[in-house]
């Protein structure tokens, strides 16, 4: 071990996501296991400059695996993009003793502890925590498989109702810049088409894919739509295609945020359980500034410039198959 870490702060930024708790659990008995004090610094960098910082230990963490959410809680915080903020955030870990950092969160809570690493030379590792799945450096993200699996078992109870009616359901799932949800769940759940930020779709392909259905007799159908589709929302794609065409009657439904919300799967739970080790392993092996990813089965380190701001891309693949079995 190249520096012996006796505090260790550890907390969540951004966006909730389900397997965060794990990660926590994780990365405090880790800690512990290696006879470091390990503190929860809660709202993530607005607890940081506050100073709402609290000790925790292995029963602290007791009975969290299976929930959703972040005991933590979360926060975005305008101040600490500030120089001045960020000084408050550093005076707060040096009175209590935290000589490294853990962040459990996205991109910007990468690029955030990125500028306060370098200013302040304090060793950091970041897990990506999102349900987008748009890190780059990672195959998966903590929270994804469960927010895919909330959407699959949704888009399956739709499915239900509009074979009874005869209906054509336009169904939004969460991604703004990211089309993994959709392009899973929409493969997974059979939908005739499915819209993605990352492709160039136009309507009138959307409708010629619809129209296809429509002439082979098809009585119902399913449209999985990222909400940061190029083409509008669920709602606005709706009415298009009513104003078009009479052939269906067409519904909408928003999945929203209850995509974030749920028990993580078994995925997600040994994803962020193996991260959260890793996490601490690696800063007293002497990694700093990096995130924890999971390539290829097997755990790897980032360093920060190589993940903030690129995008875990969706395969050509993926894409293929969908159109193949849309038909």
């Amino acid at each position: 071990m190249k520096e012996r870490i006796k505090k260790l702060g550890v907390f969540t930024s951004g966006g909730d996501a389900p397997g965060m708790n794990a990660a926590i659990r994780a990365v405090v008995r880790t800690g512990i296991y290696y006879n470091m004090e390990v503190y929860g610094i809660m709202r993530g960098y607005e607890g940081m400059i506050d100073g709402d910082i609290v000790k925790l230990g292995a029963r602290s963490v007791g009975n969290i695996l299976q929930r959703g959410g972040t005991i933590l809680k979360t926060a975005r915080s305008k101040e600490f993009r500030t120089k001045e903020g960020r000084i408050k955030a550093f005076d707060n870990l040096k009175k209590n003793g935290i000589d490294a950092l853990v962040a459990i969160g996205g991109d910007g809570t990468f690029t955030g502890l990125h500028y306060f690493s370098n200013e302040f030379d304090i060793p950091t590792v970041c897990l990506p925590g999102t349900i987008d799945n748009d890190i780059a450096g990672t195959d998966y993200t903590i929270g994804y498989d469960t927010a895919t699996n909330t959407a699959v078992q949704a888009i399956d109870r739709i499915r239900d109702t509009a074979l009874s009616h005869n209906r054509l359901f336009f169904i939004e799932v969460m991604g703004r810049h990211s089309g993994y949800i959709a392009i899973n769940s929409g493969i997974a759940g059979g939908a005739g088409a499915i819209i993605l930020p990352e492709e160039d779709m136009t309507f009138e392909d959307l409708f010629s894919l619809l129209e296809a259905g429509m002439e082979t007799g098809k009585k119902s159908n399913l449209v999985v739509v990222a909400e940061g589709s190029k083409l509008g929302g669920a709602n606005e794609l709706a009415k298009k295609i009513a104003e078009r065409s009479d052939y269906f009657d067409i519904k909408v439904t928003i999945l929203g945020h209850q995509q974030r919300g749920g028990s993580p799967t078994y995925f997600d739970r040994v994803l962020a359980s193996k991260m959260g080790v890793a996490a601490v392993e690696g800063l007293l092996d002497g990694n700093n500034s990096v995130m924890v990813g999971f390539k290829d089965n097997k755990i790897v380190y980032n360093a920060y410039d190589d993940v903030i701001n690129k995008q875990h891309k969706i395969e050509d693949e993926s894409m293929r198959i969908a159109k193949i079995l849309s038909i």
